[in-house]
């Protein structure tokens, strides 16, 4: 998992979190955009590892790939990420996490993506004038990225008995 912030506590975590800027990351091989509502962030395992996180991928943008897997620094349950467009490897969602880690500062956030492995740029309203922080930063259920109307997941019908 990552934190939000270096300070331990939980006040200053959700205040500095608020503050943050958003990112809008793309994949560096094919630059697809891969998430929309990410920030920086660092390793809790290792404080002097970079990434992004997110709190909700794009609908479709990325892929799990692979089996679940645990690392040496914690007992968190992790699964590799790939980009929707070019199956390039682009970071990890956190499956499972341990005890360790979601009683550690944190932000809540369980999809990580490499630094190395993504382009960031900042995340604006549709004109370009405002840039998002997390206070103003539309709900999950108001923001277009998450699942645009285009991409809608089909109707399933009804099953009858």
């Amino acid at each position: 998992m990552e934190a939000g912030e270096n300070d331990d506590s939980v006040e200053c975590l959700s205040n500095g979190y608020l503050q943050k800027h958003v990112i809008q990351l793309q994949c560096k091989v094919c630059e697809n955009f891969i998430c929309y509502r990410g920030m920086r962030a660092i390793l809790l395992a290792d404080m002097s590892v970079e990434l992004f996180s997110t709190d909700l991928p794009p609908y479709q943008a990325v892929e799990l790939v692979g089996r679940d897997y645990s690392t040496a620094n914690c007992e968190c349950r992790i699964r590799d990420v790939a980009c929707g467009a070019c199956g390039e490897r682009v970071g990890y969602h956190v499956t499972l996490p341990c005890q360790c880690c979601l009683s550690s500062n944190n932000n809540g956030h369980f999809w990580m993506f490499h630094s190395d492995a993504s382009l960031p740029s900042p995340r604006t309203d549709q004109r370009g004038e405002i840039r998002y922080n997390w206070t103003n930063l539309p709900s999950v259920s108001d923001d277009p990225t998450v699942n645009p109307p285009s991409q809608a997941q089909p109707q399933i019908p009804e099953c009858f008995r």
